[in-house]
């Protein structure tokens, strides 16, 4: 069972913060990081990821690697911003393999969306038929990312309250 604010002691926000960092720590190392032994550093592990505090573990990809050259951000804004609506673009959204982040707003924009391409023409493919074509799409304004300064996943982890 999820609770909402799990209480963290400092241990259990070094763990935190170390699989952050480091998903593929061994159990081991991060014992004894933590200054604990294996098993009861193992239990911190399960209660943090049963409490909700770990939601997953996910190797971080480079997309340049893998042939996306190009990360767009769109902000999209909605002809109706009706409860089913939002949720019907949302729904949508999520079936798309190429946005990687999608965000409703408090604003003049609906949502931002972030989107991968392996190329321009890629991604004016995808806006011209996969995007801008969804129902109750009224418009989509597009920024070209030059470069990226900092991507860093997760929150930060306090080490002291």
């Amino acid at each position: 069972m999820k609770s909402a604010s799990p209480a963290l002691d400092d241990i259990d926000r070094l763990i935190l913060a170390t699989l952050q960092d480091e998903g593929r720590i061994t159990n081991v190392e991060l014992a004894r990081r933590a200054g604990l032994t294996a098993p009861p550093c193992l239990r911190r592990v399960r209660a943090l990821e049963d409490s909700g505090a770990i939601k997953s573990y996910h190797a971080r990809l480079d997309e340049r690697t893998l042939g996306y050259g190009i990360t767009v951000f769109a902000m999209v804004s909605l002809k109706s911003q009706a409860e089913d609506d939002l949720r019907a673009f949302e729904e949508r959204i999520a079936t798309l393999p190429l946005v990687r982040e999608c965000h409703m707003l408090n604003g003049e924009i609906d949502f931002i969306l972030k989107i991968v391409a392996r190329d321009l023409q890629h991604f004016q493919d995808f806006l011209t038929s996969s995007l801008t074509t969804l129902p109750n799409v009224e418009s989509v304004k597009t920024s070209l990312t030059i470069r990226t300064a900092k991507a860093l996943p997760g929150v930060p982890v306090d080490m002291a309250e």
